[in-house]
């Protein structure tokens, strides 16, 4: 299995990009830096794309990468919970247009094809299995365990908060890829928050170990990349890397990782 990080923070400048994934060259998970972190040859090559919520950061190059399917009489599949398809629908059909609503255009052979999928219960895309696990977020929002036909493991979080021992006892992943969004300290109350910080993780990674036996590779995402922040989130999960004894890299756009 190989994973690119197409975008690795909460923000978009020149330098960064929203987080998403790319698993094999055919599977996405997330939207927020696809169409920029891909030639048009490369998108193409996307059978799947999994969204883990209805955020914008993570539902953001839909649009485009629908035009771009478009224009070359393709189409695009896909997979999420069902609020995620009804943020797509309102948003494609905002009074005034907000562009093509590429989920009934053209009307014969829809650019995308959305399939609704229901969260514990394993599907497949390709010989890959596929399992969305429900997370602790502000809105509706599941991460996914990929598991490719040799067994390899992935566990992608999207957005989610603390307390998260219910999805611990689903998963077995090789890999952890989780967010961490702020630095410990900046949030008026940790525990309270649909995100993590690296303090949280420590927490989340204790959890994981007494409950699995072991700990996983983790690669953060999400991370707020401005100054101070960024800086302090790094520093943050050093010392949490240096604690547990644990395997911790900040993700990168532009990161490769082979399973």
């Amino acid at each position: 299995m190989n994973i690119q990080f197409l975008g690795a923070h909460n923000s978009e400048s020149k330098d960064v990009r929203p987080a998403c994934v790319l698993i094999d060259n055919f599977l996405a998970i997330d939207a927020g830096g696809l169409v920029s972190g891909l030639t048009f040859s490369e998108q193409m090559a996307i059978e799947a794309l999994l969204i883990t919520h209805h955020h914008y950061d993570h539902i953001k190059d839909i649009p485009m990468l629908g035009m771009n399917f478009y224009v070359k009489k393709e189409r695009i599949n896909i997979y999420s919970i069902p609020s995620v398809h009804e943020a797509l629908a309102y948003l494609f059909e905002y009074p005034g247009k907000f562009y093509t609503n590429f989920l009934t255009h053209p009307q014969e052979n829809p650019t995308i094809n959305f399939t609704p999928i229901e969260p514990l219960q394993a599907f497949f895309i390709k010989q890959y299995q596929i399992l969305a696990v429900p997370m602790k977020h502000s809105v509706p929002s599941v991460g996914y365990q990929i598991t490719t036909p040799q067994g390899k493991k992935l566990f992608y979080s999207g957005d989610t908060g603390h307390g998260l021992e219910a999805v611990w006892t689903r998963i077995s992943p090789d890999l952890l890829i989780i967010e961490v969004t702020l630095p410990d300290g900046l949030l008026k109350s940790d525990k309270e928050s649909y995100h993590l910080t690296p303090g949280l993780l420590k927490e989340e990674l204790i959890s994981f170990r007494n409950i699995k036996g072991y700990l996983p590779k983790v690669i953060t995402v999400h991370m707020s990349p401005q100054s101070p922040d960024r800086e302090m989130i790094d520093a943050g999960l050093k010392q949490v890397a240096l604690e547990l004894s644990a395997d911790i890299t900040p993700g990168y756009e532009g990161l490769q990782i082979t399973l």
